[in-house]
C-alpha cells in the first residue's frame, strides 16, 4: 500500500465513527464496553481450549511446570508495561509524535520484558528448581526471554487500541488471532517437552505482535519513529510510574491468595478457591471493561468527565448487579460442570464472590476515576487498602474454611471502594471552589501535585482535548 492509500485509511478510522449511530461518546462507551468484555471472553474461551488440547499430548507432570513457566510469563510481562499502557491512553502525543510515542512504549516495555525474563531464570534456583531446564539450554533461555517481551508487547498494543476507540481489534487480534495461534501448535512441539507448552504461548504472543503491527500500519497509519521530542513519555513519567505501582499492588491480592489457601486449608481447597475465584473474574470483568472503555472516552473529551463517568456507572449496574445475582442462585449448576465435590465444596465461596462483585465494581469505577483524575496518590492508597485487608484478613482467618477467604476479599474491595469514592467526591468538591486563570479557562495549579492539572482540569468545561490523531482534522469539521 502507499503512502497515500494508508493516510486515508488512518483517516477513515478516526472520522467513520463521527458520523451514524457510533456518533456520541455515551454510544461508545456501550460499544466500546461490548468489544472489551467480548475480547476478556473469548481470550479466556480459547485459553480453556488450549488447556484441554494441551492436556491430550502432554503428561500431568509436564502440564503442571508449563503452568507456572506460563503464568511467570504473564507476571512478567505485567510488570514490564511500566505504567505505559495508561499512558498512551490518557496523555497520547499530537499527531506528529504519536508513531513516535507507540514505538519508543513498544521497545521499551519488549527490552523490559525480556530483561525481566532473563532475571526470573538466574533466580530459578531460589524458587523453582524444578524449572532450572529452562535456563540449562541457552536456546530455551532465549526462547523465554523472547516470549516475555513479545507477550508484553502484546499487552500494550491493547491499549492503542483502545486509544484509538477501536477495541474490536483487540476481539481479533489479542482474543481470535493469539487464541487460534497457541492452539495450532502444541500438537507439534511435543518433542520440545514441557518447553512445548510455553513454546506454544510463546508462539501465540509473536503472531499475535505480527498481525497487531500490521493492522496498525493499515488502519491507523502507523510507521516506526524512533524520534524522542513530543512523545511526552519523559513529561509523563510520574504518571507512568504511580499508575504502574497501583496495578502491581492491586495484583498482589490476586497472587498471594490461593498461596494462602494453599498453606493454610491444602492442596483439595485451593483447587476449590482457584475455580470460584476464576467465575467470580469473569463476573468482574463486566466493570474492568467498562472501566477501560470511560478511560478512554474521558482521555478524549475531558469537559464530559461526569457525565461520562455517570453513564458508565449505569452500566455497571446494569449490567454486573443482574449477573451477580444469577451467579448466586445458580451457582450450583454451573460448578457441576468441574464436578460434585466442586457443586458441594466451592459453592459458599462462589456465592460470597458473587456479592462481592458488588464493592469490586464500585472500586474499579473509583479507581479508574482516580486516575483520569491524576489523583495517584489516592488511587494507591485505595490500592494499598485493598492488598492489605484482603491479604492479611485472608491469612488471619483461612483457618476457618474458604468462605473466610471470601468474606476478606469483600471487605477489602468495601474498603478500598468507600475510601476511593470519597476522595473522587472531595476532590471534585475542592476543584469546584478553585479559581480559573483569567483569560484562559482553566483552573489554578493543583496543590497536590505542583505543576499538574489534577481534577482541577476536568471540573473546567472545556472544548475536547482528545489527540488530534483520532479527531477529525479542522476542515472536515467545516460545512
Amino acid at each position: 500500500m502507499t503512502d497515500a492509500t494508508d493516510a486515508t485509511d488512518a483517516t477513515d478510522v478516526t472520522t467513520a465513527p463521527e458520523r451514524g449511530r457510533h456518533r456520541r461518546s455515551g454510544d461508545r462507551i456501550y460499544r466500546s464496553s461490548f468489544f472489551l468484555l467480548v475480547s476478556t471472553v473469548v481470550t479466556a474461551g480459547l485459553g480453556f481450549v488450549f488447556w484441554v488440547v494441551v492436556a491430550r499430548f502432554y503428561t500431568a507432570s509436564q502440564v503442571g511446570l508449563a503452568t507456572s513457566l506460563i503464568s511467570a510469563t504473564s507476571l512478567l510481562a505485567t510488570f514490564s508495561l511500566l505504567g505505559l499502557n495508561n499512558t498512551l491512553i490518557r496523555f497520547p502525543a499530537g499527531e506528529d509524535a504519536r508513531n513516535a510515542q507507540i514505538t519508543q512504549a513498544l521497545l521499551m516495555v519488549a527490552v523490559v520484558g525480556c530483561a525481566a525474563g532473563g532475571i526470573y531464570l538466574l533466580g530459578l534456583p531460589w524458587y523453582g528448581a524444578k524449572l532450572e531446564f529452562v535456563r540449562d539450554n541457552w536456546v530455551s533461555a532465549v526462547a523465554f526471554a523472547a516470549i516475555c517481551g513479545f507477550a508484553a508487547a502484546t499487552m500494550l498494543v491493547r491499549s492503542v487500541f483502545n486509544a484509538a476507540r477501536i477495541p474490536e481489534y483487540n476481539v481479533l487480534i489479542d482474543g481470535l488471532t493469539q487464541g487460534a495461534a497457541k492452539v495450532a501448535v502444541p500438537a507439534v512441539l511435543t518433542g520440545l517437552g514441557v518447553f512445548g507448552i510455553v513454546a506454544s504461548a510463546g508462539v501465540g504472543y509473536v503472531v499475535t505482535a505480527v498481525v497487531a503491527l500490521a493492522v496498525l500500519r493499515r488502519r491507523l497509519g502507523f510507521r516506526a519513529d524512533l524520534r524522542t521530542r513530543g512523545t511526552r513519555l519523559r513529561e509523563k513519567f510520574r504518571f507512568s510510574a504511580a499508575s504502574h505501582a497501583s496495578n502491581l499492588i492491586n495484583l498482589a491480592p490476586v497472587l498471594a491468595m490461593p498461596l494462602i489457601v494453599l498453606h493454610h486449608l491444602g492442596a483439595a481447597e485451593a483447587g476449590y478457591y482457584f475455580v470460584a475465584f476464576q467465575m467470580a473474574a469473569m463476573l468482574n470483568a463486566v466493570s474492568t471493561a467498562v472501566g477501560e472503555a470511560v478511560f478512554a472516552e474521558v482521555s478524549h473529551e475531558e469537559s464530559r468527565f461526569r457525565e461520562l463517568m455517570l453513564r458508565s456507572a449505569r452500566i455497571i449496574a446494569a449490567v454486573q448487579m443482574p449477573a451477580a445475582v444469577m451467579v448466586v442462585v445458580g451457582g450450583g449448576l454451573l460448578l457441576r460442570v468441574f464436578g460434585a465435590e466442586y457443586a458441594e465444596h466451592a459453592r459458599p465461596l462462589l456465592t460470597v464472590l458473587a456479592v462481592a462483585a458488588v464493592p469490586v465494581a464500585l472500586n474499579t469505577w473509583a479507581c479508574f476515576a482516580l486516575k483520569l483524575a491524576q489523583r495517584m496518590r489516592h488511587l494507591i492508597v485505595a490500592n494499598t487498602l485493598l492488598a492489605t485487608l484482603s491479604i492479611g484478613l485472608s491469612a488471619a482467618v483461612a483457618d476457618r474454611g474458604l468462605v473466610w477467604v471470601g468474606y476478606a476479599w469483600a471487605v477489602g474491595n468495601t474498603v478500598a471502594g468507600v475510601f476511593a469514592t470519597v476522595s473522587l467526591a472531595r476532590g471534585r468538591t475542592k476543584a469546584a471552589t478553585i479559581p480559573v486563570a483569567a483569560g484562559h479557562g482553566e483552573p489554578a495549579p493543583s496543590a497536590e501535585t505542583p505543576g499538574t492539572p489534577d481534577t482541577l482540569q476536568l471540573a473546567v468545561p472545556a472544548r475536547s482535548t482528545g489527540p488530534s490523531w483520532v479527531r477529525p482534522r479542522p476542515e472536515r469539521l467545516a460545512p
